[in-house]
């Protein structure tokens, strides 16, 4: 009890630290939710105001940064402009200078994102590598093609950003292998997410939706046969571990999100934990501490309530973006599981790898898997004219990076390397040997991640700080849009879950609606992004309750998902698809400013007939409204 009342009492610390008080906010302040009158007591800061009474100062000026007077805007042509908006920005928010190391950060690592002039708001994760990091690399790895004696290969090579992922089968042993490049990494992303090595295993998984499966396949459910998973949209990785229980008998739950808030069903939630099952082994609780999708936050407590009832808990972190674990209090909770996404460069095709961190006490209650469940290991590469002949299928290597990558690998189950067309060349054996000799130096190296390393220079709290103001900057934006002459005064956008609030997570889940009232199709809207640069996903929000005041509004969305999916498919889902935004730390306002003015060409009438025509024009594919 005494454990459980620390927990919860350090939940609750964690939780008002992270709201705002109730002084300094100005006469812009629109939002009821932004006052909190039983925050803790902080120090002030050298200006005299608790850093509590800073965030709320700031983030009361992001609603007036945008909605001066409560204006709306009919025409994408009446926006103002970039420098305006920033021009504005700087008078009412002075504070955002505190964020300029990230801006600064971006220009210098990460400048192939102006050079590209596309916006990334498509993924959440956590960058490896910075783009500099990248090509510097590429231009020290560069091999001559006319002779292999001139062949120099530095132990730095080595730590190239480019790597490879071969299948393997399950182990939980912590020797480092010969080659200690899964080491290094293994033990930097632990460093990164504030875990400890004599307490947590990783398991590398080629995907997200692999760990998830990968978990299914090893918990447990026949002893401890339910499932609870809290979600308010359509995850892939869920899914498959949803399929994967069952077929072990195992009961599966969903929590339900209360219409239209999508806050979580509380009094059904807290029956699921408490009364299914022996408390002994209840089962296994997948909880992520806010929605990808919607940004909706949830509360600590929750996965309190199931630890002291028994659960085993998989703390889903991949929605959490950059500098996640400072925020989840492991200390206070430390899950059972914990799953979290890695990925090359920020900007580029984001493929990557997921890591299912394994408590070490739990590991005696895993059951061996059956059969191959995506399990990988991480490969180092050299340069890309030496590529690696394996004769395993079971070790076969996927590259890391775009399709157009095919990276090389060196294993130390097989050195077999082919210099341009000349397989029998003397010098072989010797090359094969230096390079063995130059990896076994580098195992001495710490592996360089400028990506994880520039998310640490920030900080937490910068992080929040940035992401927190750009995420509400562009809920505030969106809501200013408005259809021109029409009599009711429809709204150009409808958001799903929180609204502008200062406790919520870094995406936003949206739709776009005409002048009569009806959607656009999120896939049309998401192709018409791209045709402008701008990279955004979709998803779909399910799981949602309705009181009986809307009835109506339920069956509604049946009979659209049935039109859509097929009257006798019988696989029909109560649920909305949406347009998603996700923001990181490297995201600028900039970004924000180009969304915001995209989504505003739909308040022109005729907006998705003129690109539709164009699209035609060029033989791209369309998407019918």
């Amino acid at each position: 009890m005494e454990r459980a009342d620390k927990r919860i009492e350090g939940t609750r610390k964690l939780e008002l630290m992270q709201m705002p008080s109730s002084r300094g906010c100005s006469s812009c302040c629109l939002n009821p939710l932004l006052s909190n009158q039983n925050r803790p007591q902080e120090p002030p800061d050298s200006t005299g105001k608790s850093n509590i009474d800073s965030q709320q100062e700031f983030f009361s000026s992001i609603v007036s940064s945008i909605q001066q007077k409560s204006q709306f805007f009919t025409n994408h042509e009446s926006l103002p402009s970039l420098e305006e908006s920033v021009s504005s920005l700087n008078k009412t928010c002075p504070q955002h200078f505190k964020t300029s190391l990230a801006d600064q950060i971006r220009s210098q690592e990460y400048y192939h994102l102006s050079q590209s002039n596309r916006v990334y708001l498509d993924y959440i994760g956590n960058g490896l590598f910075s783009y500099s990091q990248q090509e510097f690399y590429h231009s020290r790895t560069s091999i001559p093609s006319s002779s292999s004696s001139s062949i120099q290969v530095s132990s730095a090579n080595l730590q190239v950003p480019f790597f490879g992922i071969s299948y393997k089968s399950l182990t939980f042993d912590s020797q480092e292998s010969e080659f200690d490049f899964e080491s290094s990494m293994r033990r930097r992303i632990l460093k990164y997410m504030n875990l400890s090595e004599d307490d947590y295993s990783i398991v590398f998984a080629a995907n997200q939706e692999s760990a998830f499966k990968i978990l299914a396949e090893l918990y447990p459910f026949k002893t401890n046969q339910n499932l609870i998973t809290v979600y308010d949209h359509k995850n892939e990785g869920i899914e498959g571990m949803i399929e994967s229980s069952k077929k072990k008998g195992a009961q599966t739950i969903s929590a339900e999100f209360s219409w239209p808030s999508l806050r979580i069903n509380s009094r059904k939630l807290k029956k699921m934990i408490l009364n299914r099952g022996n408390k002994k082994n209840r089962g296994l609780f997948v909880f992520p501490l806010q929605s990808r999708i919607t940004g909706s936050r949830y509360s600590y407590l929750w996965m309190n309530l199931a630890q002291e009832n028994g659960w085993h808990i998989l703390l889903d972190a991949d929605s959490l973006g950059s500098k996640p674990m400072d925020t989840v209090g492991l200390c206070l909770f430390s899950p059972d599981f914990l799953i979290s996404s890695f990925f090359k460069v920020f900007g580029e095709n984001p493929s990557g790898f997921t890591c299912l961190f394994v408590k070490k006490s739990r590991i005696q209650i895993l059951k061996k898997p059956s059969k191959s469940i995506g399990i990988v290991s991480l490969v180092p590469s050299s340069n890309s004219r030496i590529s690696r002949q394996s004769s395993s299928d079971e070790h076969s290597s996927v590259g890391f990076g775009t399709a157009a990558e095919l990276v090389p690998r060196i294993s130390s189950r097989q050195l077999s390397i082919i210099i341009d067309e000349n397989s029998k060349n003397p010098q072989l054996k010797s090359l094969g040997e230096m390079i063995r000799e130059e990896s076994l130096e580098a195992n001495n190296l710490d592996l360089e991640c400028k990506g994880l390393d520039h998310a640490d220079e920030i900080g937490l709290i910068m992080i929040n700080f940035r992401t927190k103001y750009l995420v509400n900057w562009l809920i505030n934006a969106l809501i200013c849009l408005r259809h021109p002459h029409s009599e009711s005064g429809i709204p150009l956008i409808r958001i799903y879950g929180p609204k502008i609030k200062f406790n919520r997570g870094f995406s936003v889940a949206f739709n776009v609606f005409d002048w009569k009232g009806d959607k656009i199709e999120p896939a049309l809207v998401q192709k018409l992004a791209d045709r402008n640069n701008i990279s955004l996903t979709c998803g779909f929000l399910k799981n949602i309750w309705f009181s009986d005041s809307y009835n109506e509004l339920k069956e509604e969305m049946l009979e659209e998902n049935k039109k859509k999916i097929g009257i006798g498919n019988g696989k029909w889902e109560i649920g909305i698809s949406v347009v998603t935004v996700s923001i990181g730390f490297l995201n600028n306002f900039e970004d924000l400013h180009r969304l915001w003015a995209f989504v505003s060409r739909f308040l022109d009438a005729d907006f998705v007939e003129k690109e539709r025509w164009r699209y035609m024009a060029l033989n791209q594919t369309t998407v019918e409204v």
